[in-house]
């Protein structure tokens, strides 16, 4: 295992939480701290994989190009099956 794993998981972890913090005290909404913490669960999930299967370059750009094509396909999928709101 890597020793910077451990550095990632944390920065992530309080830059995520600070973000949260302040973007939560700008729009007294929720929506936008569940969105900053979606990308720093994949952010953190990234490095773990990466760090866990020890990957070199190919393994990094496949893990990434993996998870972007899953959650377009997922993107696309709840697009077309949610309703839509009409205002």
């Amino acid at each position: 295992m890597g020793y910077w794993y451990p550095f990632l998981g944390w920065g992530v972890f309080w830059i995520g939480l600070i973000i949260g913090i302040i973007l939560f005290a700008i729009y007294k909404r929720i929506y936008p701290v569940f969105y900053m913490i979606s990308i720093a669960l994949y952010i953190f999930t990234a490095g773990f994989a990466i760090d866990v299967f020890d990957l070199k370059k190919l393994g990094i750009l496949t893990i990434l190009v993996f998870s972007a094509v899953v959650f377009m396909v997922l993107g696309y999928y709840l697009s077309k099956v949610l309703p839509k709101k009409e205002d």
